[in-house]
């Protein structure tokens, strides 16, 4: 249930970021990708705590990525990390050129 959850979100050409919403890195990380001009559709937040199986989700992201922490940020099939690792791509200009290539920004 938990891989089914996280992998039907995943898509290659979209930004999806797992979430809770008293996360204040969850905040963060919506504020920053916030301002950016996504095409319509082509980024999602998924709040985890939806799920009957939060603690089965979090366990499936520490297989998959190496981490059970939210946010996790997924460009593409690609996590790339949480809240600090988003911002430090932002920091040095990696993250626009990646949304870029994606073709993900208006």
């Amino acid at each position: 249930m938990a891989q089914e959850f996280v992998n039907c979100k995943i898509q290659p050409g979209k930004v999806v970021v797992f979430i809770k919403p008293t996360c204040p890195f969850c905040k963060r990380t919506q504020e920053l990708l916030g301002q950016l001009p996504f095409k319509q559709g082509l980024l999602e937040f998924v709040d985890i705590t939806t799920t009957n199986d939060m603690g089965k989700v979090q366990d499936y992201f520490e297989q998959l990525t190496g981490a059970r922490t939210v946010p996790r940020v997924f460009l593409g099939t690609e996590c790339i990390g949480g809240c600090s690792d988003l911002e430090k791509m932002h920091e040095n200009g990696q993250l626009l050129m990646r949304l870029k290539q994606m073709g993900v920004l208006q």
